[in-house]
């Protein structure tokens, strides 16, 4: 059998995907035609049966790799900080500093003290920050490159790792 890496199969996942939704749009323009009352239905080209099958195949073919792709993520590790974890575990811990990386720009970006009211002219009230913008600016900046690292890490080992896949018809 062919095989395939992992970067391949994700990528290869979309391109199913697409055409999964292109043969849906298809099913919709030969399902039906309009014609004159009376009239013969015109020869198409392809049948709504032939379209059944071409998708019933390429579903066949989404739900093979979709589980190889998800075994090939469980089964196979990254040395990231001092750890070993599961690809699937480093995909979510990236995802994660994105996410507080993405949090943590945000509390960069307060002012340490601004105006919030008054209640008069001899009482002011401000809006205090209780922590320093720039020790999060910096934990930001942190965070990023650590998602960065591991992305990076993610990415190398998915073209070291090859999967039972023909990927002939769609390559």
């Amino acid at each position: 059998m062919n095989k395939i890496t992992l970067a391949e199969a994700v990528k290869l996942k979309s391109v199913l995907a697409k055409r999964i939704r292109e043969l849906e749009e298809e099913m919709d323009r030969v399902a039906f035609v309009t014609i004159e009352k009376g009239s013969d239905i015109p020869k198409q080209t392809r049948t709504l049966t032939d379209v059944e099958l071409e998708m019933e195949e390429v579903r066949n073919d989404f739900r093979l790799l979709d589980k190889l792709v998800y075994r090939a993520n469980i089964d196979n590790e990254i040395h990231f900080n001092n750890e070993t974890i599961t690809i699937v575990e480093a995909i979510e811990l990236a995802t994660q500093l994105r996410a507080q990386a993405r949090k943590m720009k945000e509390l960069a970006a307060a002012s340490k003290e601004e105006s919030a009211y008054s209640y008069s002219e001899t009482i002011i009230m401000v809006r205090a920050a209780t922590y320093d913008p720039e020790v999060y600016r910096l934990k930001a900046l942190e965070a990023e490159r650590h998602a960065n690292k591991l992305s990076n890490l993610i990415n190398a080992k998915n073209y070291s790792i090859e999967l039972d896949f023909d990927s002939e018809k769609y390559f």
